[in-house]
């Protein structure tokens, strides 16, 4: 999906609504072609609540741009498998677009902190699509990527 430049920076603009009106304070994200990646917590809120609407919204938005960008070679068949994945789903959505599940972890000491944003930093690098970390520009790892971390205020 965040292949192309539409759609990841949706995501980008997703995750910065969410940091300024809903508490997402970010420590470190990636945004890879197929999926995302973030340490985060959020103020003033349940984070389940914010991740529910946070896959909610944006798979709207996001699935309006699949339909909408000039030239999309790609939407026939990504519309085709959205559809027939939410076919298996009891919520009989026409398109399912993120995973129902997320996947939490509790991060209880600076050790485990320390090796989730290693291995977030490190999904480009193992998914060979750059041989170092900062070179991935969909990544709090590059010096300039695109969300500014707002955790360590």
């Amino acid at each position: 999906m965040f292949t192309r430049k539409e759609l990841a920076a949706e995501m980008v603009k997703h995750f910065e609504w969410n940091q300024r009106n809903k508490g997402l304070k970010l420590f470190a994200y990636v945004i890879m072609p197929s999926h995302v990646h973030f340490v985060a917590l959020r103020e003033g809120g349940l984070m389940s609540d914010l991740l529910r609407d946070m896959k909610s919204y944006s798979a709207k938005r996001l699935l309006k741009l699949v339909e909408e960008i000039p030239n999309e070679s790609r939407r026939d068949w990504l519309l085709h498998m959205f559809q027939f994945h939410a076919k298996y789903q009891p919520q009989k959505e026409k398109y399912m677009f993120w995973q129902k599940t997320s996947h939490p972890t509790l991060l209880w000491s600076n050790d485990v902190i320390d090796q989730k944003i290693n291995y977030i930093h490190m999904n480009p690098v193992v998914g060979a699509i750059v041989t170092e970390p900062e070179h991935y520009w969909l990544s709090s790892a590059h010096p300039q990527g695109p969300l500014k971390l707002n955790g360590f205020d």
